[in-house]
């Protein structure tokens, strides 16, 4: 994923807010990541990090909690004057705190903190706001100030976050009465007029009680938003509802996650949504869900409670809706009891299309707010899924939530999916995802495919590949800042452009499924709490310092999205596809221009990707390929001899998550200002290996903390994921006649090659070959040398 802010922020004054990562206990040098549940952290550009407002002047973004108001980060003079109280001392006074022994005047002398001083400071006051006689003596003695100076600071320093604090709950409470203020407004407006139910005339007040006057225009409202929403959901569903709510939203059964049971129908959720920016009402005010135009969004928003409910209850459901399947033990959907249970949200499946569903659950190192936060922003999303998300924007939002938060967010996005191999397409989807909170701790987020609903609503269409059921996940917060996640996926598709190789592993669900999405986010989270820690891994190279840590870990990032960008040829470049007579059928050649990128060298730039089947286990290719020793049995920038480890990140506590920087131990005069940059990454989805050639005065700068966006470089690699339970390969017999296939993995190598550094030159039939016979020999010796040739 992308650490965004996190690798640009060389060093850390400040405070933080809403703890995103667990109190992990780490064994041996992963020890120190178990304290970020409690501490506060300071980078305001994590990716899983909520953003706040900046509360001092020195430049450290500042979060004082999840839910905090963004406008409060506004300065007025006396928050300055606050400001200032943490970094001005005067020398030898501190509010009412003076020297009694000494009663002359005189005039107060006041000591302005250097900047490395308050870094100092800042950095123990987030692990310990209050500290002791001890620790105060020691940092006056480091910081060359004087006991009662840092006493003061501290005082100071805690008196302004309280003040802080303080401001933020004022500001709720007044947001939280004023909406009760305008609640009470409207109800006096509605019992002015009273309309009697039987005869529909007007109401004679005298002759019905308060209590019931409530109810019954209550019951008149609901009356007429359930025809108005049964007629849309006709209209959409191509069928007569006579009760919305019994379809939609009927009572989960012995279920902690309730849809709610709003005073509107709507599972809780208001009917006065604040609208995005794009109604240019701003996200403070209360306005009508349905905009003057709001046919469709209208059907957006029974759209998605319809997807909610069917997320949730597939969440929760076990048989007869999943069952275990004798192979693998994997959860199977049982399509005839989901038929039974479900009514079809976007219509029946497409001819041609097949079903692919799945449900995994895991528990992941960040609290749900944080999850959520992430899932809803698309760049956050894409950072977290790299290898899964080629591309994602929000083309609308429809709801930006209510109170400030999340909760009732509904937006449409777009999203191309990918699975990284040339021999299965890039899945465009156009979804709407809704967010909802159903418990204290406890969130739904939701997507679901709107193809449907615009070919209903007359808007503009293209043919639909893949469509998307009601796919997401539920979160539920744990102790320690831990999550517990259930991500439930299922999707209708044409697999007619799939390559037969692949098509078992998506029809199983393992391609797409919701395996990966969790076990890709596991080890994501694990990453960013490995990275936070202020203990250097053991394993890692001491030499280096944090922030030549952060700029190659930010280089590694950019290597590894430009190698999944070649692979699946999503539209992140502007690829064209070669059919050339000399390569192979299974390979895939493309060509594109790189011009005025800083972070590539210019010309043109071919990239070839092919798949294969090999018949061993992902973790022992996994192993091969990531080895440094074992490079020259297929890798020709190896020279014929083996490699060394000059420098070592470690991502995980799997020894495999790391990023790596490899020197020959052959080299040769012409390539002795090369080195190799390495990324390796491996979960129950699957494993990649990632590299590419750099120079050596560009890694230098790079490992001193330079800007690692002027290194050019084009990667090449491999992609391992198992091939699941309905295996292609050979079978196998254990003497009683009884024979079972055996487990493979699908390997995927990809190369991309400058092969001319002139932008307008043409590409030759020579370079095209050139690249062919490479990709076809690297296979071939990586066959050889794990004798799997048959």
């Amino acid at each position: 994923m992308s650490f965004g802010g996190f690798l640009d922020n060389s060093s850390g004054g400040g405070l933080g807010g809403a703890t995103i990562v667990a109190d992990i206990p780490f064994s041996n040098n992963m020890a120190a990541a178990g304290a970020m549940a409690q501490n506060i952290y300071n980078s305001p550009g994590l990716s899983l990090a909520l953003q706040q407002p900046s509360i001092d002047n020195q430049g450290d973004g500042v979060r004082m909690g999840e839910n905090f108001d963004a406008s409060i980060g506004r300065r007025s003079r006396e928050e300055e004057h606050e400001s200032r109280s943490g970094s001005d001392n005067i020398d030898g006074v501190s509010g009412d705190d003076q020297d009694a022994a000494d009663n002359r005047p005189r005039k107060k002398r006041y000591h302005r903190h250097t900047p490395q001083q308050i870094q100092e400071l800042e950095a123990l006051f987030k692990e310990c706001p209050h500290p002791d006689e001890k620790q105060r003596l020691e940092l006056s003695k480091r910081l060359c100030l004087e006991t009662r100076q840092v006493k003061f600071w501290f005082q100071n320093r805690r008196t302004q976050m309280k003040t802080q604090l303080e401001r933020h709950e004022n500001s709720l409470l007044r947001q939280e009465n004023d909406k009760l203020r305008a609640e009470n407004m409207s109800i006096r407006e509605a019992m002015r007029n009273p309309i009697c139910t039987n005869c529909g005339g007007p109401a004679i007040i005298g002759d019905l009680s308060l209590e019931e006057q409530h109810l019954r225009i209550e019951n008149a409202r609901l009356k007429d938003e359930l025809d108005r929403v049964c007629a849309l959901a006709s209209k959409f569903l191509g069928r007569p509802l006579s009760s919305l709510a019994t379809s939609i939203a009927p009572p989960l059964p012995n279920s902690n996650l309730e849809l709610g049971v709003g005073s509107n129908g709507f599972g809780g959720l208001s009917t006065t949504l604040p609208l995005g920016p794009d109604f240019g009402g701003g996200v403070s005010n209360s306005l009508p869900v349905v905009p003057p135009n709001g046919v469709e969004r209208s059907m957006f928003l029974e759209l998605a409670l319809a997807a909610m409910y069917e997320l949730v209850k597939m969440a929760q459901t076990d048989e007869p809706l999943w069952i275990r399947s004798l192979e693998g033990g994997r959860e199977v959907l049982n399509h005839d009891e989901y038929s039974r249970m479900f009514t079809p949200c976007i219509g029946i499946k497409p001819a041609g299309f097949l079903t692919e569903a799945s449900r995994q659950t895991g528990v992941v190192i960040i609290n749900s707010l944080a999850l959520v936060e992430t899932l809803m922003d698309s760049n956050r999303w894409a950072e977290m899924f790299p290898c899964m998300i080629a591309r994602t924007s929000t083309t609308d939002v429809i709801s930006s939530g209510m109170g400030g938060t999340r909760n009732g967010a509904i937006q449409l996005m777009h999203a191309e999916l990918q699975l990284l191999s040339p021999l299965v397409p890039v899945r465009e989807v156009n979804f709407l995802r809704f967010c909802k909170q159903h418990a204290e701790g406890v969130w739904a987020v939701v997507d679901v495919s709107i193809d449907t609903l615009r070919e209903t609503s007359g808007a503009p269409t293209t043919y639909v590949k893949c469509r998307r059921l009601p796919s997401g996940c539920v979160v539920q917060d744990m102790p320690n800042g831990y999550s517990k996640v259930t991500w439930v996926e299922h999707v209708e598709y044409d697999e007619s452009q799939v390559h037969h190789l692949y098509r078992p592993l998506l029809s199983s669900g393992i391609g797409f499924g919701a395996q990966r999405w969790v076990a890709t986010l596991q080890r994501q989270c694990e990453c960013l709490a490995i990275l936070m820690s202020s203990t250097v891994p053991t394993g890692d190279h001491t030499a280096i310092t944090a922030s030549g840590r952060r700029s190659m870990l930010k280089l590694a990032q950019r290597m590894t999205g430009n190698f999944c960008a070649g692979v699946c040829a999503s539209t992140v470049h502007k690829w064209n596809k070669l059919n050339a007579g000399n390569v192979d059928e299974d390979v895939r050649v493309m060509t594109r221009k790189s011009v005025d990128n800083p972070g590539e060298p210019p010309g043109i730039v071919l990239s070839a990707a092919t798949s294969v089947w090999l018949p061993m286990s992902p973790q022992r290719l996994f192993d091969f390929l990531r080895d440094e020793r074992l490079r020259s049995e297929w890798d020709i920038l190896s020279n014929g001899g083996p490699m060394q480890e000059i420098a070592h990140i470690a991502k995980g506590q799997d020894h495999g998550n790391c990023v790596s920087l490899l020197r020959s131990s052959a080299m040769n005069t012409n390539q002795s200002s090369m080195l190799i940059l390495q990324e390796t990454c491996m979960d129950a989805g699957g494993s990649l290996v990632v590299y590419a050639p750099v120079d050596i005065p560009a890694m230098q700068v790079v490992m001193n903390g330079g800007d690692s966006a002027y290194v050019a470089l084009l990667p090449s690699g491999f992609s391992i994921i198992p091939d699941g339970t309905a295996s292609p390969g050979p079978t196998t017999s254990n003497g009683n006649g009884d024979s079972h296939r055996v487990g493979g993995s699908l390997l995927t190598v990809a190369f991309q090659i400058l092969v001319n550094s002139l932008p307008t030159a043409k590409l030759t039939v020579e370079s095209v070959e050139t690249v062919n016979n490479l990709i076809s020999c690297t296979v071939q010796k990586i066959k050889a040398a794990l004798q799997c040739e048959s």
